[in-house]
């Protein structure tokens, strides 16, 4: 076979899509500009570096989209999920990871890999001939944005998308603070105690929120939310914490700071009114991420606010949150079923880039378009897949299934997929999560029996 596959972007569809393809069968070109070409929210440049958050989120596969959207690609070999169940954290029922021993790992694998060949330096326009995957992601480089703009006939979308702070644990004062996951979640004792928890009282949240609020923030450029003539908006499973805040002053205890499923011992008959969670970020145990704690307030604005959480007073900081642009392009106008580009089916789009949200989602497209991309070099046929799975309901939602006039980022949830059959009266959440996820399961399992199969990462 003399074909190449060519591949934008190492991130997490980018590497997925290249160990798909490449288990195959196809020789790959994985193009990463990081290190050449940095960006502010990557630190290495590592393949499939994890940015605003270590976690995968829920690992339930029988009650929860995400965690179906795992078994999916588990089932389906996938290298990340591999990686990342072997360097996995204690996260009560969230699949955490070591961020950088994961992203060490998944480079590894690829570099291992002998079809596949990294090549370091920035693509600034989409090419002409060959056969291609974009998988860029949110900080697509300047140059490629505005060639994939004038290819699409229209400026591309965007939305903010911000990083959360990272705390040195030998920083946070224990004797205010406690481990605990909420609801006490996970089958070991390591994973009960996986969070750590900062309460607050009613005055101390009611201060935290003015000093939020009144807290200096990035400014935007223009053509950005904020801005004199800009209005792009935030996604809102990523929205920064100040503009949560600003929503309304309860909105933070209904979100991130919910204070349920948790007792303080250090003051077990004293409920607090709002808790503050962080959650491990590394195997040694020696840094945790503020849960929920994306924001653009500047960085002396921002460490003044966040140590004023009972437990981080004298909180060290190993990274500062931050926030930038996010592209992604109009899927359902611009991508066929197959995830190619309609004006030029030679280029397929992967990732976040197409308008799914989330590590797991872009992951899964990338799977998909290494998928489809082998079969249609190599001849093979490969069946449409199916909408009752979580791989088909978000292949759905991006190529034909969302209103392109409003189309937004998107993670996956139960809402994209096709109704159950709920004869026999109503039936309760978590029964119909379930229906959905045996169903998914079944239709999954005979999608891979129909098709070749790459072999598992080890």
């Amino acid at each position: 076979m003399t074909d190449i596959l060519n591949i934008v972007g190492g991130g997490m569809a980018g590497s997925e899509a290249a160990w798909q393809a490449a288990r195959a069968g196809l020789r790959v070109r994985l193009h990463e500009m990081r290190p050449a070409v940095a960006t502010f929210a990557h630190r290495t440049g590592d393949l499939a570096e994890m940015v605003c958050s270590n976690s995968f989120r829920s690992d339930d596969d029988e009650r929860n989209a995400v965690g179906l959207l795992h078994w999916e690609m588990r089932a389906a070999g996938s290298l990340l999920m591999a990686m990342a169940e072997r360097h996995r954290l204690p996260a009560g029922g969230a699949l955490a990871v070591d961020r950088d021993a994961f992203s060490a790992a998944v480079t590894q694998a690829i570099r291992d890999e002998p079809l596949i060949e990294v090549v370091e330096g920035e693509v600034t326009a989409l090419p002409r001939d060959g056969h291609w995957i974009i998988a860029t992601g949110p900080l697509t480089g300047t140059a490629l944005a505005a060639s994939i703009a004038a290819e699409a006939g229209q400026d591309h979308l965007a939305f903010f998308d911000a990083i959360a702070p990272i705390v040195h644990a030998d920083s946070i004062d224990m004797s205010a603070a406690w481990r605990q996951s909420r609801y006490d979640k996970g089958e070991t004792e390591e994973e009960r105690t996986a969070y750590i928890n900062c309460p607050m009282d009613r005055d101390t949240y009611e201060a935290f929120i003015d000093a939020m609020l009144d807290a200096d923030t990035a400014a935007f450029k223009d053509g950005e939310e904020g801005s004199a003539t800009g209005a792009t908006p935030f996604f809102d499973g990523c929205l920064p914490i100040e503009v949560m805040a600003a929503r309304g002053r309860e909105t933070l205890r209904h979100g991130p700071m919910k204070p349920v499923g948790l007792t303080n011992p250090h003051a077990p008959d004293a409920k607090p009114h709002a808790v503050v969670q962080l959650r491990r970020d590394n195997a040694l145990g020696t840094l945790y991420n503020i849960v929920g704690f994306q924001t653009k307030m500047k960085y002396g604005a921002q460490a003044a606010v966040l140590r004023m959480i009972p437990g981080l007073e004298d909180a060290r900081f190993a990274r500062l949150g931050g926030i930038h642009r996010n592209t992604f392009i109009n899927s359902p106008t611009l991508l066929d079923d197959r995830m190619r580009l309609r004006s030029r089916p030679n280029i397929r789009f992967a990732g976040q880039i197409t308008g799914v949200e989330g590590y797991v989602e872009s992951a899964a497209m990338g799977l998909l378009a290494g998928r489809m991309a082998a079969a249609e070099m190599t001849g093979t046929a490969l069946p449409p897949v199916p909408q009752t799975t979580a791989m088909g309901a978000l292949l759905m939602h991006i190529t034909g299934g969302a209103d392109a006039r409003t189309f937004q980022p998107m993670n996956v949830n139960f809402g994209l997929f096709p109704p159950v059959d709920a004869r026999g009266g109503r039936r309760g959440r978590a029964v119909r999560y379930k229906m959905y996820t045996d169903r998914a399961k079944a239709d999954w399992s005979g999608w891979l029996e129909g098709t070749a199969a790459p072999l598992a990462a080890e």
